[in-house]
């Protein structure tokens, strides 16, 4: 892979990915460090909900929704979906109790990787591609010999254009996931 590629595109795809698994185990570490584990209850449903409300963009953008700036709503869907998963990871802590809560949590974590793969990588290594065509092609390089240049690149590229196939299968599994975990709450432990 290209080196710039690298430091322009994956290299901040891996810095936002490691600062929400850092800041979940450091939020987990200082509730059980103050004796506040009790919040991380409440964590996971505000966690949710803000998950639920990051999907107005996906129903904006599927017209099931008709208000509302694309470009403001796909910020916030990002913003909360990250920050929601934060906190639904905070509330997942380092507790094994339970397989179903786990389960949800794994899908939670893939959903957030391929939804962090479309935001950064692919529109990103797409324009680095094209501006590696344009530099190239202005060197006086052929068709062909531009192609072999950015081919790894290409070829990397095609294969991020398949995020949406992960994304939302997987986020259906954590939905079901985690209404069946949130079920699981409300009938075992006398919620209601």
């Amino acid at each position: 892979m290209n080196q710039s590629l690298w430091r322009e595109h994956v290299l901040p795809f891996s810095l936002l990915l490691g600062a929400l698994g850092v800041t979940a185990v450091a939020g987990d570490y200082l509730l059980h460090w103050f004796n506040l584990v009790w919040i991380g209850r409440y964590l996971g449903i505000l966690g949710t909900v803000l998950i639920i409300g990051s999907l107005t963009y996906s129903l904006r953008k599927r017209k099931y929704v008709t208000g509302g700036d694309p470009k403001l709503l796909l910020k916030l869907h990002e913003f909360s979906a990250w920050l929601g998963s934060l906190m639904v990871l905070i509330h997942a802590g380092v507790h094994f109790n339970a397989i179903l809560p786990w389960l949800a949590t794994a899908a939670m974590g893939i959903n957030v990787i391929s939804g962090l793969v479309g935001k950064m990588l692919l529109s990103q290594a797409r324009r680095h591609i094209q501006g590696q065509r344009s530099h190239f092609q202005l060197r006086g390089l052929s068709k062909p010999e531009i192609d072999q240049a950015v081919f790894w690149d290409a070829v990397t590229v095609d294969a991020m254009t398949q995020w949406r196939k992960v994304h939302i299968p997987i986020f259906i599994v954590f939905a079901v996931l985690a209404l069946g975990h949130i079920v699981s709450v409300f009938l075992f432990w006398g919620w209601v």
